[in-house]
């Protein structure tokens, strides 16, 4: 299970100014704000953005400086995966070491949408052991060991939401990474990139 939402995208009219440092040539910008207050690419822009980001990596600079914020919430066995993109990404996420007992374990809380029965049983078998040590910690801060009970035994497909910022560099090498790999989260995660703006011409060039 993941779940992105609350997204922006930004900089964009000076990451495009940015991309014709070079040449000087911003006499050609042609890009503009549209009624709804989103930047729009115009076409000597988009010819011009389209072209850097197909030529590669060294030429493309201009896109690690498109930036998105994001709230992804996802099982931490995908957030492991996730970490590998450390270079020009930052994340805030929800604190299990200082939130972990503050609600009820519930079933929701984990994904468990491609679970069998019997898989399911055992999880909801660890829940109850979860939640038996979560109240005994609220009812008794000062002994430790349940918390430490928690932490040690909390699932990886426990769900935690992290806010992120990403930049379009980062999302072709994520995109080409990950679309076809066996998580089905990674498969959500390439639909919403696949759907930000200009992603067709800057985020999926490889494709071009």
């Amino acid at each position: 299970m993941i779940v992105i939402e609350r997204y922006t995208v930004m900089n964009m009219e000076n990451a495009i100014r940015g991309a014709r440092n070079p040449l000087n040539s911003w006499d050609r910008m042609d890009s503009f704000y549209g009624e709804d207050g989103s930047f729009v690419l115009g076409e000597n822009d988009l010819s011009l953005a389209h072209r850097l980001a197909t030529a590669g990596s060294d030429h493309r600079k201009f896109l690690r400086q498109i930036f998105v914020s994001v709230d992804i919430t996802a099982p931490l066995y995908w957030w492991k995966e996730f970490d590998t993109y450390k270079v020009g990404t930052v994340a805030n996420s929800c604190s299990t070491m200082h939130k972990i007992h503050s609600k009820p374990f519930e079933r929701s809380d984990f994904s468990c949408d491609r679970m069998d029965e019997g898989a399911l049983a055992v999880l909801d078998s660890v829940i109850d052991y979860l939640e038996g040590e979560r109240v005994a910690f609220c009812e008794n801060k000062e002994n430790r060991q349940p918390w430490h009970n928690m932490i040690q035994m909390l699932p990886s497909s426990y769900n935690q939401m992290r806010t992120v910022t990403l930049n379009y560099e980062n999302l072709i090498n994520i995109y080409y990474a990950r679309r076809h790999h066996k998580l089905a989260e990674w498969h959500t995660m390439c639909d919403w990139i696949a759907s930000l703006p200009y992603a067709k011409e800057l985020i999926m060039v490889k494709e071009a």
